[in-house]
């Protein structure tokens, strides 16, 4: 069963990120909080994309669901104001 360490483990590996948080303990349904430089000038869509890019199949066959909340480091900074 995937813990909610390992998923982190594997987005980080693929994306670089300022801040990243994942929760989740049933092993299928997570939640994460991303933070990435590489998200900037993209719109939510594409910053997903690039989430799902850095799980590859990973998202298909380990992880039933996960929401995702993508910020900049400009918009991280603003919300945590």
């Amino acid at each position: 069963m995937l813990t909610a360490a390992q998923l982190e483990a594997y987005i980080r590996s693929g994306l670089a990120c300022d801040y990243l948080k994942v929760n989740g303990d049933d092993g299928t349904h997570f939640d994460a909080v991303i933070v990435s430089p590489a998200f900037e000038g993209k719109r939510m869509v594409q910053q997903h994309q690039l989430v799902y890019a850095a799980l590859g199949d990973r998202m298909r066959a380990e992880i039933h669901a996960l929401s995702m909340q993508t910020y900049t480091p400009t918009q991280w900074q603003q919300q945590q104001a």
